[in-house]
């Protein structure tokens, strides 16, 4: 059916939910990862426990929520919760569960450059762009790029004024048919000039500190009619 996830024959995907017109590219791996609608992965990409909002852009050998050790521990090795490879009794699942609980979150749109590394529990916002072989170590605000090891501000994206009204338009909700009828304006117009074509609210926007960068999970799995465990 047109808009099924394609998924290459080489990728693993496991206990993850998958949005329309999204694509996972050769050897990535998903483990317990939603992605939202349109969205891609490239080549050789590990995510697991993460959200990816809807529109994301992220390329190859990304990773996204990589390995967390108990550093409170005296030992940060894995027989302490993998202990039964080791001969030690069962694993801890409470560490494993720790992790689940630090989940990455991208909002929608955002662009992930090659080799980045997005730490567990790291927020990035709608818009953002993420710098080739970056570490994100700290969340970021929406419509920010950022860059480098650990990664910095490096510019905003567009104006405040601007990012206002692209998030009040929420142009990453519309209709398939929508996006088609509004294709050649994504394709001629700068951020600016599509803000202020399609910004027809007035309602005012919320304090910074109070965006949140990502609908919940539920709304999330309502605008996709995802059921509310699976996989595709």
């Amino acid at each position: 059916m047109e808009g099924n996830p394609e998924i290459d024959i080489t990728a693993v995907v496991k206990d993850s939910t998958l949005g329309r017109w999204t694509a996972v590219g050769a050897r990535t791996t998903l483990t317990e990862t939603l992605v939202g609608d349109y969205s891609y992965l490239m080549n050789d990409c590990q995510t697991i426990y993460s959200e990816i909002g809807k529109f994301c852009s992220v390329a190859s050998h990304t990773r996204l929520n990589p390995g967390n050790h108990p550093l409170w521990r005296a030992a940060s090795h894995h027989f302490t919760y993998r202990s039964r490879f080791y001969g030690f009794g069962e694993d801890q699942e409470e560490i494993f569960q720790w992790r689940r609980e630090n989940r990455v979150v991208l909002g929608h749109d955002v662009w992930i450059g090659h080799r980045a590394t997005v730490l567990p529990g790291i927020r990035i916002g709608t818009g953002a762009v993420i710098g080739a072989g970056s570490v994100v170590t700290k969340d970021v605000p929406p419509y920010t790029i950022v860059a480098g090891v650990p990664a910095r501000r490096i510019q905003r994206r567009v104006s405040e004024e601007v990012e206002a009204a692209l998030l009040r338009i929420e142009w990453w909700h519309w209709p398939h048919d929508q996006l088609r009828q509004a294709l050649g304006d994504f394709r001629k117009l700068d951020a600016a000039s599509f803000a202020e074509k399609y910004d027809r609210s007035e309602r005012p926007r919320s304090p910074v500190g109070e965006i949140d960068f990502y609908p919940s999970r539920s709304e999330r799995q309502e605008e996709m009619l995802l059921p509310e465990e699976g996989c595709f």
